[in-house]
Formats: structure tokens, sequence, C-alpha cells
């Protein structure tokens, strides 16, 4: 069971943010992503390949980077359940919304 947090608008800011520069997720493509943002358009511009390279056997990169680096337990449940590209940049995208509308 995922403990959600509720999101005031100073989380929200901060979610929304870049991560430190140390903490960026770098794509099996070479591309390195620094916030939600960068998070959804890469996954609209990368390949499948790329994409399932993250979610080999038993690992989801993209999941365990937004809940370890973001730190938000909700988007990573929900691109935990992600099979598809477009299933996780859509996922990203709610999230996106959701937090701007806490701004």
């Amino acid at each position: 069971m995922v403990k959600i947090a509720k999101i005031n608008k100073e989380e929200a800011k901060r979610q929304l943010g870049d991560v430190p520069d140390d903490k960026r997720f770098w794509c099996h493509d070479g591309k390195a992503i620094k916030n939600l943002k960068e998070l959804r358009k890469a996954l609209n511009d990368m390949s499948d390949e790329t994409f399932h390279y993250h979610l080999g056997e038993r690992r989801n990169d993209f999941s365990k980077w937004i809940r370890e680096v973001v730190g938000d337990d909700k988007l990573a449940e929900d691109l935990s359940k992600a099979k598809s590209r477009m299933q996780a940049s859509q996922a990203v995208a709610q999230r996106i919304s959701f937090l701007e509308h806490k701004i």
C-alpha cells in the first residue's frame, strides 16, 4: 500500500522543479531528465526499445526515480502500472496538471 501525502503549494512546486544535477535520470538513449515536464517529453519522444530497457524484468527505473528522487509516491505507483510509453506519459501529464493546480 502506498502512503499518499497531502500536497501543499510548496510541495507541488518542489515536485515540479528541477532535481539536483547529480540526481538526474539518465535514459538509455543518452538524454538527461531533470523534472517532470522533461520526463513527459522524453516518454513521448523515446523509442519503445528505450522505454522497455528501463522496464526490464523486475525493474521500473522511471517509478524508482520518481519515488526516490522526486519524492512522489502517487506518480511512482502510477508509473509502476504503465505498460507503454503512452500510458506512462499520460500518467506524468495528469500528475503535472494536478500539481500545477496546487500552485
